[in-house]
């Protein structure tokens, strides 16, 4: 595991922004069970991980896209990690809507930009890919060139991959489901037992437990 996603992984374990519970599980708005929760919004109420965070997220940009334009974040959660960002990078910065406005505008994309913009996108968590590649096919419906993607954390679920693949959209993420697993075990999480559990979930979290 690469130094930066070991360490991402232990600051969310810390401030307990993934939370593990193998003998039981939690319910996904989705509806799947599952013995993993993450919830990155968490990480807006600590300084020092807030500042981890930004500041991995522009050295990727700044060596992966030099030529970035703009910082998009995907609605909501990458709201406010995109505008940490942008402002790290002293860029320009604007965000995506799950679908667009009932009223006004009708927009979607929201902010300043202009057509062929280079933009590189935000997002706090992957799991299947969707909501964060309806994210890119709005920007992209908006005239601009998607570099890629940056998220703090994936499952790592080969749907997503596959997903990404198909859509041609290049993904970084921070940290992920297999370093976090080797940290658990570790720090004494999670026991060596357990491992077998979250291994399978991953295989197919749709049908687990079912």
């Amino acid at each position: 595991m690469s130094n930066i996603s070991k360490e991402i992984a232990d600051s969310l374990l810390q401030i307990k922004a993934i939370k593990l519970n193998p003998a039981n599980h939690f319910i996904w708005a989705s509806g799947w069970f599952s013995p993993i929760y993450c919830d990155n919004r968490k990480i807006l109420s600590f300084p020092e991980v807030r500042r981890q965070v930004y500041k991995s997220f522009a050295k990727i940009i700044s060596e992966k896209y030099p030529d970035t334009d703009v910082i998009a974040g995907v609605a909501t959660g990458a709201i406010a990690h995109g505008a940490l960002v942008a402002e790290e990078m002293d860029m320009p910065f604007i965000y995506v809507r799950s679908s667009p406005k009932s009223h006004g505008l009708t927009n979607q994309v929201e902010g300043s930009y202009n057509r062929g913009d280079k933009v590189v996108v935000i997002e706090d968590l992957v799991s299947t890919g969707g909501s964060s590649l309806n994210a890119v096919e709005a920007l992209r419906d908006a005239g601009c060139e998607v570099m890629g993607m940056v998220a703090i954390f994936t499952y790592g679920f080969p749907d997503a991959q596959e997903n990404f693949e198909k859509a041609g959209v290049k993904l970084d993420t921070l940290s992920n489901y297999g370093t976090m697993i080797e940290l658990a075990i570790e720090q004494g999480y999670v026991k060596p037992e357990e491992l077998e559990t979250l291994q399978e979930w991953r295989k197919s979290p749709q049908t687990w437990k079912k």
